[in-house]
């Protein structure tokens, strides 16, 4: 079984399209290893048996009639449960929505089940995908948080339960929790990727995101579900849909890489900046460019900002709700909501002033670089299990809109992982895909299961 929990998207598809395994028997062993590890993890909000079986049969029929279904033919995903799924309970992480079942799937879910993927279920999230830890544990050491809001997607894919799971951002809740858990975690340029059906926090932050094994498979979900739809009001085209997978796999160059300097190598760990020393010398001998960057003066404010627009757009999606349950909320979320009720319409107009031009200074400033390269975080997953760990480090790029990836490169001292996030300039997603897959292949860490779910 440990052969198809460490398997890629890629290698699964074809393994089921050349009929080597059945997407059956896939899904049968994922939901093995469901059974065998998620009472001590909880990364599952709900899993369809039923359904991602009866998927897989008609997955298998098309493999006999020499239909491919995708490119994604057979592979079994986990959603986040805070987007819709149709017939499956989407929660939202509360007790509001505890019987709630949409009847449609979200944009993302259609996608996905269209290039054949197989929806298991439900992973986990926090509250509303605010603050308050999850009952999620991290399979590496569940003393540790294993980061939120997409908690359960993490560690769902660490786990071998599944080689893809999707999740969303509005500060750092893709990114922070696949570097806690030791995955590849990607969240495109805000707009690429639709939105419609996802419960929103922010919707001018909210963005799609996913979390898989490789680079190699981010960007085939990137292919999936990157796309205008019009009934997203953010959504926006791209030149490059459809591409992403084929532009990753052309012949790899090594990048233009910037350095960021300043407040977030300041509150880096001893350990964190030790290992980016090690990584930065491998990538300058395979012939990387790799600078210093300064970040514009533009980014002290950034993450108040992020602040403002966060907490009152939050207030305005749970206003009606809120009103006639807010004892329902969580502590987190519902601090979050009286806040945004209490700040003024000027605080707001100004925290999306300075958004604005920090995303300028950043295009601008970024122009000959092809990625920024930092930490993914301050150090391991923290041993608390009262925090899903700091967002200081993703806010700034999700509050400008810039894609954002974390490759996994190597294992701490206390055997947690440690990865480094890049962040690409807007709309090059292609060229940030590109630049994390160089760096994944110098770093040469190879994916591993934990140590509490490698039996199963």
């Amino acid at each position: 079984m440990n052969d198809l929990a460490l398997a890629s998207v890629t290698r699964i598809a074809h393994l089921v399209r050349d009929r080597q395994v059945s997407a059956s028997e896939v899904v049968n062993s994922a939901l093995e290893r469901i059974e065998h590890s998620d009472a001590l993890l909880q990364a599952w909000e709900t899993v369809d048996s039923e359904s991602a079986l009866a998927q897989a049969r008609l997955a298998d029929e098309a493999t006999a009639r020499g239909d491919a279904l995708g490119p994604m033919h057979g592979v079994p995903v986990g959603i986040k449960d805070i987007i819709s799924t149709a017939g499956i309970h989407t929660s939202m992480g509360s007790p509001i929505y505890r019987e709630n079942v949409p009847t449609q799937d979200a944009a993302v879910v259609a996608r996905l089940k269209g290039a054949g993927a197989i929806v298991l279920g439900k992973t986990v999230t926090v509250e509303f995908a605010m603050g308050d830890p999850p009952r999620t544990l991290n399979p590496w050491n569940r003393e540790h948080t294993p980061g939120g809001s997409s908690s359960g997607s993490a560690v769902a894919v660490a786990s071998g339960h599944c080689p893809a799971a999707l999740g969303t951002q509005t500060a750092g809740s893709v990114i922070r929790p696949a570097a806690y858990n030791g995955v590849t975690g990607f969240k495109p340029t805000y707009g690429l990727v639709s939105r419609r059906g996802v419960f929103p926090v922010s919707w001018t932050l909210d963005t799609a995101g996913w979390m898989t094994r490789t680079v190699a498979d981010a960007a085939v979900l990137m292919d999936v579900l990157c796309g205008f739809d019009h009934t997203d009001p953010a959504s926006v085209q791209s030149h490059r849909a459809g591409e992403f997978a084929s532009t990753v796999a052309e012949g790899l160059r090594p990048p233009r890489l910037g350095i960021v300097s300043g407040d977030i190598e300041r509150s880096t760990s001893t350990e964190m900046q030790a290992h980016m020393f090690e990584l930065i010398e491998l990538l300058r001998q395979g012939g990387n460019w790799v600078e210093l960057f300064d970040l514009p003066i533009s980014y002290i404010h950034i993450r108040d900002a992020k602040l403002v627009i966060d907490s009152v757009e939050t207030a305005e999606a749970h206003k009606r709700v809120f009103t006639e349950r807010a004892d329902d909320y969580g502590p987190s979320a519902r601090s979050k909501i009286e806040t945004g009720q209490l700040l003024p319409a000027t605080a707001y107009v100004e925290a999306q002033r300075v958004r604005r031009q920090f995303r300028r200074d950043m295009d601008e400033s970024m122009a000959s670089l092809d990625a920024l390269i930092m930490p993914a975080a301050a150090g391991p997953a923290p041993r608390d299990l009262s925090t899903t760990g700091d967002p200081a480090f993703y806010s700034p790029w999700t509050t400008a809109g810039l894609p954002s990836i974390t490759v996994p490169t190597g294992i701490s001292k206390n055997g947690m992982p440690l990865g480094v996030q890049l962040v690409g300039r807007g709309h090059d997603d292609a060229g940030l895909l590109q630049a994390a897959r160089w760096v994944e292949e110098r770093a040469n860490y190879k994916p591993q299961l934990p140590s509490l779910v490698s039996g199963c």
